[in-house]
C-alpha cells in the first residue's frame, strides 16, 4: 500500500512539473507573440489578395492551401533551423533578424511608392494573362506560401529572440505555439474577412429589416476595412522593419538612429503628464516607421534591379 502511495505521489509531482511546464511554454509564447505583432498584421494584411477575383466557393479551399502551407514552412523548416541558430549559432540570429527587417521595410516602402508614384504591376499583367483557372490558383497559392515563408521566417526569429528558455525542449515547445498560434490567428482571421462579404450579400436577402440593413453594411463596409487593414499592415511593416533595424544597429554598436529615436521619446514623455508613456510609445514608433520607410526608399532600386534579377524574378519575391 505505501508502494502505491508512492507511485501516486511520484505521478503526482510529475503532474505538477508537467502544469508549470505548460503554463511556462504559454507566458513564453504570449510574450513573444506580442513581439511578432506588426508582421502578424502584415501577414494578415497580404493574404486576402491571393484570393481576389476567384469564385466565392474556392476562397476557404485557397485559403486552407495557403494555412497548411503555413504551418509546414513554421513547423517542419523554420523551427529546427530557429533551434540550430539559437543552440549552435546565436550570433547570427541578430543580422538574419535586420535581414528581415530590411525586407519588411522594402515591402512596406514599395507600398508607399505604388500610391506616391502608380504603376503598373508586370505579376498583376502576367495573372490575368493566365487563362486556366486552376493553373492560376496553383500559381497564386505557391506565390501565397512563398511570400508565408518570409513572413514566417521572421516571426519565428523574433520569437526566438525573446524566448527566455532554460532548455532546447521549451524552446521547440515555444516557437511550436507561437508557429501553430500565429498560424490559426492569421489564417483564421482572413477566413472570416474574405466570407464577411457573402455573410452580407445573404442578410440582404433576408425578410427582417433589421438583418437587410445589416447585410447592405457588411457589403459596403469591407472594402474600406481592407483598405485600413492594408494601410495598418503597411504601417506595421515600416514600423516593425525600422525598430529591429535601429536595434540591430545598436547591437553592433551603431548608436546614432537609436539614441536620437530614445532621445526624442523621451523629451516626448517629459512634456506631457497626460500618457507619458503612451506618447513616448507613438514617438519612438513613429520614428522608427520614418527611418523605414528611408532604409525601404533606399532598397526599392537594388531589390528590383539587382536582386530581383539574379533571382529571376522583377521583384525581391
Amino acid at each position: 500500500m505505501s508502494g502505491l502511495l508512492a507511485l501516486l505521489d511520484d505521478v503526482a509531482a510529475i503532474a505538477k512539473v508537467a502544469a508549470t511546464s505548460v503554463d511556462d511554454i504559454a507566458a513564453a509564447a504570449g510574450k513573444a507573440g506580442a513581439k511578432t505583432a506588426g508582421v502578424i498584421i502584415d501577414d494578415a494584411a497580404v493574404t486576402p489578395k491571393y484570393v481576389q477575383g476567384f469564385a466565392p466557393a474556392r476562397e476557404l479551399p485557397i485559403i486552407w492551401k495557403i494555412t497548411r502551407g503555413s504551418l509546414f514552412n513554421k513547423v517542419v523548416i523554420l523551427l529546427p533551423l530557429a533551434l540550430l541558430l539559437a543552440n549552435f549559432a546565436p550570433w547570427l540570429i541578430t543580422p538574419l533578424l535586420m535581414c528581415g527587417g530590411m525586407y519588411l521595410c522594402f515591402e512596406g516602402a514599395e507600398k508607399v511608392f505604388h500610391v506616391l508614384f502608380p504603376h503598373g504591376d508586370k505579376h498583376v499583367e502576367a495573372d490575368m494573362a493566365v487563362g486556366d483557372p486552376g493553373h492560376l490558383e496553383d500559381r497564386k497559392v505557391k506565390g501565397a506560401i512563398k511570400t508565408d515563408f518570409i513572413l514566417s521566417a521572421e516571426i519565428m526569429t523574433i520569437a526566438l529572440s525573446a524566448i527566455e528558455a532554460p532548455n532546447v525542449w521549451m524552446q521547440g515547445a515555444t516557437l511550436a505555439v507561437v508557429g501553430i498560434g500565429v498560424t490559426v490567428a492569421v489564417y483564421g482571421s482572413v477566413a472570416i474577412i474574405v466570407k464577411m462579404d457573402d455573410v452580407g450579400l445573404h442578410m440582404a436577402g433576408s425578410d427582417s429589416g433589421l438583418a437587410r440593413g445589416l447585410g447592405r453594411g457588411l457589403v459596403k463596409g469591407m472594402p474600406v476595412v481592407m483598405k485600413v487593414l492594408s494601410t495598418v499592415g503597411t504601417a506595421a511593416m515600416l514600423w516593425v522593419g525600422g525598430s529591429i533595424l535601429v536595434h540591430g544597429l545598436h547591437h553592433f554598436h551603431i548608436d546614432f538612429p537609436y539614441a536620437q529615436i530614445k532621445s526624442l521619446a523621451e523629451a516626448a514623455s517629459h512634456s506631457l503628464t497626460q500618457a507619458p508613456g503612451f506618447a513616448k510609445w507613438v514617438v519612438t514608433a513613429g520614428l522608427d516607421g520614418v527611418f523605414g520607410l528611408v532604409v525601404g526608399l533606399a532598397l526599392i532600386p537594388i531589390a528590383t534591379r539587382v536582386i530581383g534579377p539574379l533571382l529571376g524574378g522583377g521583384k525581391s519575391h
